[in-house]
């Protein structure tokens, strides 16, 4: 089965007003061609899921479309604050925020509670800690095997959509992904619905010369949306680097509300598609491609042996 369609009829189709929405990718893989479509798209009072809430959500937050975060930590990674969060929690500008926070391995823990379909996840990690007093949904139970030891539970997440990016899939939807993956196959599979977007859509042939790559099968996998370049300005091991002067300019940008809008007006509802972002990104810096490109490091072929040889 065919599950290829454009980013548009994929966040059409998958993302409703009030839904609960993961966008996960550590470092790498962030997605933000679907995020920019869901602001174009207006969705509203979406409750955003992300490990690490980077400057993907400040974008998000800043244009109006969430009602809620959950996440674990906050930050413009190696550079400083997100205003634009900043503004919503303190001055409810553009509206007000809730916030739900977790610990990496408490939001890892959820995602694990969801993808097994358990009620709840133990973790040790916030005995002692002041997090939960802060977090009502972090609980203690007792340890049925030893009745004197408490433990700390955190209740499962099933996002309504995960969206997540990875190097390559066929068109029936299985997915390789490689390099720095975080929590992308566990918040797609906590998921009722999941889109992966991906650099290149390649032959089931290569899927299956190197099976292990595969962090998706298909049936677990609604979507696929061919985007090269759908993380700028994050990364993806092997096809782009990571652009860390966007990093440093968006941390001056969002210091100031207007600058802010008019940056969302100009990159995101200015273009119709990541295309039109992307020629948009050249045409400002036509040293950009080169700029962002990587060298080639092959790793050591594998012989995963054949029974048709024989």
């Amino acid at each position: 089965m065919d599950k290829v369609i454009s980013m548009r009829e994929a966040i059409a189709e998958f993302v409703h007003d009030g839904d609960t929405i993961a966008i996960e990718g550590f470092t790498a893989f962030i997605c933000y061609a679907a995020a920019h479509e869901i602001l174009r798209q207006e969705q509203k009072d979406l409750t955003l899921c992300r490990m690490t809430p980077d400057v993907i959500f400040d974008q998000m937050i800043a244009a109006g479309c969430a009602k809620k975060l959950i996440f674990s930590y906050m930050g413009n990674p190696g550079v400083g604050p997100l205003y634009c969060i900043r503004r919503a929690v303190e001055k409810d500008i553009p509206k007000p925020l809730e916030l739900e926070e977790y610990s990496h391995f408490g939001t890892i823990c959820r995602y694990m509670a969801g993808a097994s379909k358990l009620p709840f996840f133990p973790i040790k990690s916030y005995l002692g800690d002041d997090l939960p007093k802060q977090n009502p949904k972090i609980q203690y139970i007792q340890n049925p095997y030893n009745i004197s030891e408490r433990i700390a539970v955190v209740p499962p997440l099933n996002p309504d959509l995960t969206i997540i990016h990875a190097q390559r899939a066929d068109v029936d939807g299985n997915i390789q992904a490689w390099g720095l993956l975080g929590v992308q196959k566990e918040a797609a599979l906590a998921a009722k619905k999941v889109v992966v977007v991906v650099e290149e859509i390649v032959d089931k042939k290569v899927i299956q010369s190197d099976p292990n790559r595969t962090i998706l099968p298909s049936m677990m996998v609604d979507a696929v949306v061919h985007e090269p370049f759908g993380t700028h300005p994050s990364y993806v091991q092997g096809y782009h680097d990571r652009d860390n002067k966007f990093y440093l300019e968006w941390a001056e940008i969002s210091r100031d509300e207007e600058a802010t809008r008019a940056w969302l007006d100009e990159w995101v509802y200015g273009v119709q598609n990541r295309s039109e972002y992307m020629q948009k990104m050249q045409n400002k810096e036509p040293e950009m491609l080169k700029r962002l490109s990587v060298a080639e490091a092959y790793s050591e072929p594998v012989n995963y042996g054949s029974f048709a040889s024989k």
